[in-house]
């Protein structure tokens, strides 16, 4: 046991942005959540892309594509959706920061019969990341894409909700194989 345990909790002067190591970076030394103090990293262009799947049956996405649901324009209300969600992640996400997002958008394409693909791509000039902002992003959309078409396809799937690229930081580049 550290000697930091056994005493009274009090609030840290500082936290390392880095894992300690066989730690993680979100935990303190008594093993209770917290945030990251970033304060002294350097402010760097910072950029995430997310992305994941709605799986429908093959009449629900030709009644998207041609504007046939009757609560409107799916993939511009899910759009919307996915942009509110990124700019407001530190909302939800406890130990998120809150980021001056520069743009985050989100795009939608059609993989196979009934599969559609969201990605969102976020970027910020900012001492953290923004990949959770990217990955809430993709999750509101798909999330929006669900309760605009549930009327007619209550069978519908979200999968595939995955960071697939990111940018900037002191870790670099990340490029998920696909």
């Amino acid at each position: 046991m550290s000697p930091r345990s056994s005493r009274k909790h009090t609030p840290r002067a500082k936290r390392s942005a880095a894992p300690s190591p066989g730690g993680l970076s979100h935990i303190d030394a008594r093993g209770r959540a917290c945030m990251v103090d970033v304060g002294d990293k350097p402010v760097t262009q910072r950029e995430a892309v997310a992305r994941a799947v709605v799986k429908m049956a093959p009449s629900t996405l030709r009644l998207i594509q041609r504007g046939g649901i009757a609560k409107g324009e799916v993939l511009a209300v899910a759009r919307v959706a996915g942009i509110m969600a990124a700019k407001r992640t530190a909302e939800i996400i406890p130990m998120c920061h809150p980021l001056p997002i520069q743009v985050a958008g989100v795009d939608f394409k059609k993989l196979a019969a009934g599969r559609l693909q969201i990605e969102a791509r976020v970027k910020v000039s900012g001492q953290t990341g923004v990949e959770m902002e990217a990955l809430m992003a993709v999750s509101a959309a798909a999330l929006t894409v669900y309760d605009m078409c549930k009327a007619v396809d209550r069978a519908m799937v979200i999968e595939s909700v995955r960071l697939v690229e990111k940018r900037g930081g002191r870790s670099g580049v990340f490029r998920r194989a696909e």
